[in-house]
């Protein structure tokens, strides 16, 4: 792992316990201090502390080790020294007293956030998404297939009901009139 990798890595740790104003500053062969340093403001001791064991805690984790520490009761500013960088964690107040961020401006920001994770659909649910769309488009198509049937058998079933209507009527009217003709031939 890169020098820079584990200085983006220490931002993110310390963006993780809500640190503010987060500022990684590459000085690579501008300074004979160190590659980077890290700014990060928070709100409290506590706040401080908790930042600053993430950070550690994490970068132990993947063999990485502070060589030295600097501020060790201190309520507003810690430093830590990981060779290839600094971490300075800091209250508002000291950030705005000691003005880092305009001691090293001379080196370029580096952006340590995590690019947006662009939403990958997996094959699997691509095909899911595909078969409920067919399944869908096919219930719609029976549904539309049914009700067509359902209005043609009305229909026919009207058509039906008003022919047999129609020869009944007939056959009445030309029974009465056979009816009426007959009375009258009398």
């Amino acid at each position: 792992m890169q020098n820079k990798d584990i200085a983006i890595l220490a931002a993110r740790y310390a963006d993780d316990k809500k640190a503010e104003n987060i500022k990684l500053i590459d000085l690579n062969g501008l300074s004979s201090l160190c590659e980077y340093i890290l700014i990060a403001t928070v709100t409290s001791k506590p706040h401080l502390e908790a930042v600053e064991d993430e950070i550690s805690t994490q970068l132990k984790k993947i063999g990485v080790y502070k060589s030295n520490r600097d501020g060790g009761e201190s309520m507003t500013w810690r430093v830590a020294d990981y060779g290839s960088f600094l971490v300075h964690i800091m209250t508002q107040e000291a950030r705005d007293f000691y003005a880092l961020d305009k001691i090293f401006s001379f080196g370029s920001e580096v952006n340590f956030k995590k690019p947006k994770a662009v939403k990958k659909t997996t094959a699997k649910k691509t095909a899911v998404k595909k078969a409920t769309a067919k399944k869908t488009t096919a219930q719609k198509t029976s549904v539309k297939k049914v009700a067509a049937k359902k209005t043609t058998a009305a229909k026919t079933t009207a058509k039906k009901a008003v022919k047999t209507t129609k020869k009944s009527t007939a056959k009445k009217a030309v029974k009465t009139t056979k009816k009426t003709t007959k009375k009258a031939a009398k």
